[in-house]
């Protein structure tokens, strides 16, 4: 039987071998080590190694499922079983909530303007077009207008057209709605940044109502040019079904639970190493550390979502289904999805909205959850810049509710400008990571110094969190909870 080591602030280990087997051949399971359950003592427990080992699993799960770990598959169901078996070696009760899900596949995917083709990717869900495409006129929003509302297209006709509609401010399904409900025949998101804009979703097939693609920041001013082009969008949408695991300890109070999760699907399209075996790797090996029966004042739920890269639908579906009561018992909500990246920064969400650019602060608490992974990593030596709670990972579903999150997080298809490259070193102008959403992220392409200063973070922020969520950078309880999120 094995148990947790009790609190103590010191990082102190105990290693319990396990029983001789009946067969009388001496053959013992191995020995398992735990570590203390507060912050500091977790963060050292949390190592390379075995961050490093868990994603040897999963890249060996990969390899033999096609490639990918994705929602609906074998790969995904096989790391299912992979995370749920380390979970109960640890003692954990686990469970894995079944849900369904839309699958998504863009079979052709074509913008032509005259005789130039454009590259465009199909966001999921997109409704299909003939495989004649549609041919139409383009009508851009206006300089300065977001295409979110119908105003913004005030004095333009959208009937029987292609709206050209810039990246940002509300979600894509609701870009492409307003274009809809204006008569548009099909819309174009063009990416707001440098690069192509080759992932996104609709929301879900009820929310998508044209046939809608999105285009690089540099094609959009040809795509504008042009007096027409013709969109072919072969898509086709299933329905399937995937599953999340849950487990929690069987200590501290149910009243504060610390909420800690990753996602464990991989895009279709490649293994999915670093996006998101690395933030798996890290609860998942914080979880085996503290254990199933800690000495924590608060109870720590360790979640594993699936689905998140059809469009957040693990997460979205579990916040869901929680009773009020279940969700003013959540204190806070920790997010790890990428903490390897290839050309790796060091980003926390920004709870505060320090740097009054993009999105605005998340729900009151977020600021010190911040605040704690920004003071963790600089005693590592690191400096933290932002990053916005821009909806494109779990947090989505618990923000919305009104559950302050955070996390870190080592950055995606954004560039690393050349303050931040001085900073942490890598390469200015390139994306965080070059590999992201291909066959390319594997575990040869995770930043290992990256991988072990996140992952000691993600460690240190359960664990600080487990045991208090007030002070200095606690977040609100009892009846200041109930009111700023009432304000909410």
């Amino acid at each position: 039987m094995r148990k947790s080591l009790l609190a103590g602030s010191a990082v102190t280990v105990l290693i319990l071998a396990g029983c001789s087997s009946t067969s009388g051949t001496g053959d013992e399971e191995p020995a398992r080590v735990f570590a203390t359950p507060d912050g500091p003592g977790l963060s050292e427990a949390v190592t390379e190694d075995a961050l490093v080992g868990h994603l040897e699993e999963l890249e060996a799960i990969a390899a033999a499922h096609d490639g990918n770990r994705a929602a609906g598959t074998a790969g995904y169901d096989a790391s299912v079983d992979y995370v749920v078996s380390q979970l109960e070696s640890a003692g954990f009760e686990v469970t894995t909530p079944e849900f369904e899900f839309e699958t998504f596949d863009a079979q052709t995917q074509i913008l032509k303007s005259g005789g130039t083709e454009i590259p465009v990717f199909a966001l999921s869900y997109s409704p299909t077009t003939t495989a004649e495409g549609i041919t139409a006129r383009v009508v851009g929003a206006p300089a300065n207008a977001d295409g979110c509302e119908a105003t913004d297209y005030a004095g333009l006709d959208l009937a029987g057209a292609v709206a050209v509609v810039p990246r940002g401010v509300c979600p894509f399904g609701v870009k492409q709605t307003v274009a809809a409900e204006l008569g548009a025949a099909a819309a174009i998101i063009v990416n707001n940044e440098p690069g192509p804009l080759d992932s996104g979703t609709l929301g879900d097939p009820e929310t998508a109502k044209i046939p809608t693609g999105g285009v690089s920041q540099e094609d959009g001013a040809a795509v504008l040019a042009a007096p027409e082009v013709t969109l072919t969008l072969v898509t086709e949408t299933d329905k399937t079904k995937s599953r999340n695991i849950i487990a929690q300890t069987t200590t501290g109070s149910t009243e504060n639970v610390v909420v800690t999760g990753a996602h464990l699907d991989s895009v279709p399209e490649g293994p999915g190493i670093n996006d998101n075996g690395t933030g798996t790797a890290a609860v998942l090996e914080t979880a085996l550390q503290m254990g199933s029966a800690p000495e924590v004042t608060n109870a720590v739920r360790f979640a594993f979502w699936g689905a998140e890269e059809s469009g957040l639908v693990g997460s979205t579906k579990y916040v869901e289904g929680l009773s009020d009561e279940d969700k003013r018992n959540i204190a806070l909500y920790l997010n790890f999805d990428m903490i390897g990246s290839h050309n790796a920064g060091y980003l926390a969400y920004d709870g505060d909205d320090s740097d009054k650019v993009g999105e605005p602060a998340g729900p009151a608490g977020s600021d010190a959850i911040e605040r704690t992974f920004v003071e963790r990593l600089a005693a590592d030596g690191v400096a933290v810049d932002g990053t916005d709670f821009d909806g494109r990972s779990d947090y989505g579903p618990f923000i919305e509710v009104g559950i302050p999150a955070g996390g870190v997080f080592s950055g995606a298809d954004e560039n690393k400008t050349a303050e931040q490259a001085e900073k942490w070193g890598g390469t200015a102008d390139q994306t965080f990571d070059e590999n992201y959403h291909t066959d390319q992220d594997t575990l040869a392409n995770v930043d290992r110094a990256a991988l072990a200063k996140n992952g000691a973070a993600v460690a240190y922020g359960i664990g600080i969190y487990a045991q208090s969520v007030e002070g200095p950078n606690g977040v609100p309880v009892g009846a200041e909870r109930e009111a700023a999120r009432a304000e909410g």
